[in-house]
């Protein structure tokens, strides 16, 4: 068997089960919510969320506007590389929108077909819209991967007795991260091809420093969003923990593919802190978390795209009047 058939018959086998593991997975992520959610002393969930602080709601939406223009700006980063002159007012709408989409609706919808679809009446090529969405995902990934690598590498998150993954294993992954992004940084420093045709698109290698710009951008993201829930969870948790179960949570709503990652985010917070905090107050800060973290910035979300839709209809009926 020949390399190039061997790989496509690995890739064949990797398609075929893809799909029935993601399935048990998701099954056993339901098995296990459901027993979670009879262990959990549903008034204490109640009491946590009527306790919450105007102060507390107010910063944890300070952070979450704050989050979304920083994510959003991953396509700032997209304009430079594409070479095209869209003003920033134009190009920060379509990441907040998108991203509150993506979030709540999974990549397709929010990530992909929106971005699509608004960039679009922007005049942007299709070409440069899946360079622009490639740029924005791999500053994401990049972000995550080198923030993952230091938090388990230096051992900030420690999995509870029993788990099949230990947490020197855990460390080991965050080692095997960091060299990833180093590999990363220095292809981008160092490779002298510099760009890649994929299926007719063309892939261009960013520089050093645009690379380390995604890098800061995408690390913040993850650090704003970690910022949001330790906001709103039982102050005893250090914020060290919380940014770290958030990021083995995210891996976990990956592998599933569930829209807005329901139920993976609070069964994988649950059972990593139960330990340290009542399920309950878990819960209820997951709760607050999900209100203004996914729900609120997809009401704003879904009015701007009908006001940016609204205004291409009142265009399009004056160029032909």
């Amino acid at each position: 068997m020949t390399q190039a058939r061997a790989t496509e018959h690995s890739t064949h086998g990797f398609k075929r089960w893809k799909k029935p593991l993601t399935i048990v997975f998701f099954l056993l992520l339901i098995v296990l919510f459901t027993l979670l959610a009879r262990r959990i002393d549903w008034s204490e969930v109640f009491d946590t969320l009527g306790d919450f602080k105007l102060q507390t709601l107010l910063i944890a939406a300070g952070l979450t506007v704050i989050s979304f223009l920083v994510y959003a700006s991953f396509d700032l980063i997209g304009r430079t590389y594409i070479r095209q002159p869209l003003r920033w007012k134009q190009i920060l709408p379509v990441g907040i929108i998108s991203y509150a989409f993506n979030l709540n609706l999974s990549a397709w919808v929010g990530g992909i077909a929106m971005r699509y679809r608004l960039y679009s009446r922007l005049g942007v090529s299709t070409s440069n819209i899946a360079k622009i969405l490639g740029l924005s995902l791999a500053t994401n990934w990049f972000g995550y991967m080198t923030l993952a690598g230091v938090v388990f590498s230096c051992g900030l998150v420690t999995l509870p007795p029993g788990w099949k993954l230990s947490s020197g294993a855990l460390q080991g992954v965050g080692v095997l991260l960091l060299l990833t992004s180093a590999g990363y940084l220095a292809a981008c420093r160092f490779s002298r091809r510099r760009a890649w045709t994929v299926r007719g698109i063309e892939i261009n290698l960013p520089s050093l420093r645009m690379a380390l710009l995604q890098l800061a951008l995408g690390a913040l993201n993850w650090s704003l969003m970690a910022a949001v829930i330790f906001t709103l969870l039982p102050g005893q948790l250090g914020y060290p923990v919380v940014l770290g179960v958030l990021l083995i949570s995210s891996i976990a709503g990956v592998v599933t593919h569930i829209p807005a990652g329901l139920g993976v985010l609070e069964a994988v917070f649950i059972a990593l802190l139960q330990h340290e905090a009542s399920r309950g107050s878990l819960l209820a800060g997951l709760i607050a978390y999900r209100a203004i973290y996914f729900i609120l910035p997809l009401l704003v979300a879904l009015v701007m795209y009908l006001g940016v839709e609204a205004k291409a209809k009142a265009l399009r009926v004056k160029k032909t009047g």
